[in-house]
């Protein structure tokens, strides 16, 4: 199985952005712990990482064919961006949102996610250890299937 992990905008500065909503670690610690979970469930696994919502949607799309799954973390784009929902649309491909804080309880703008429309499942506040609930929920049957 082949995972897509892409991660928007600002998460490459996990560890000095907002250390009290996202923690001291970075993001070369969250590359580390989602490879060393894909290797000892022996998942191919890519990490992405792009500040550019055409970026994000072009990786998407050249996903279709290649990938089995895509764990999403939006970021900002996940209240902003048609752009990002209508390309996991497109490639039909299995897909969990993440969020490493749990944006309901923060502001109000953060409750409005475009890509939960399509994502089989959200997991929020749960850290980094979110991105290995994702990928456990993908090595899983889809409980039902897309059309």
């Amino acid at each position: 199985m082949k995972i897509l992990v892409i991660n928007g905008p600002n998460l490459n500065m996990l560890g000095i952005r907002e250390p009290d909503i996202y923690g001291k670690n970075t993001y070369a610690d969250l590359v580390k712990l989602i490879e060393g979970y894909c290797r000892e469930k022996n998942v191919d696994v890519e990490v992405y990482q792009s500040n550019s919502e055409g970026d994000i949607v072009t990786k998407i799309q050249q996903a279709l064919g290649n990938t089995d799954g895509i764990v999403i973390n939006p970021a900002a784009y996940t209240h902003t961006s048609v752009a990002i929902l209508d390309a996991l649309k497109a490639v039909a491909i299995r897909a969990v949102e993440v969020h490493i804080s749990d944006v309901s309880r923060r502001e109000s703008f953060r409750s409005i996610s475009y890509v939960r429309e399509y994502c089989e499942k959200t997991i929020a506040g749960h850290g980094f250890n979110g991105y290995s609930e994702a990928i456990d929920i993908l090595l899983a049957p889809p409980a039902e299937k897309r059309v």
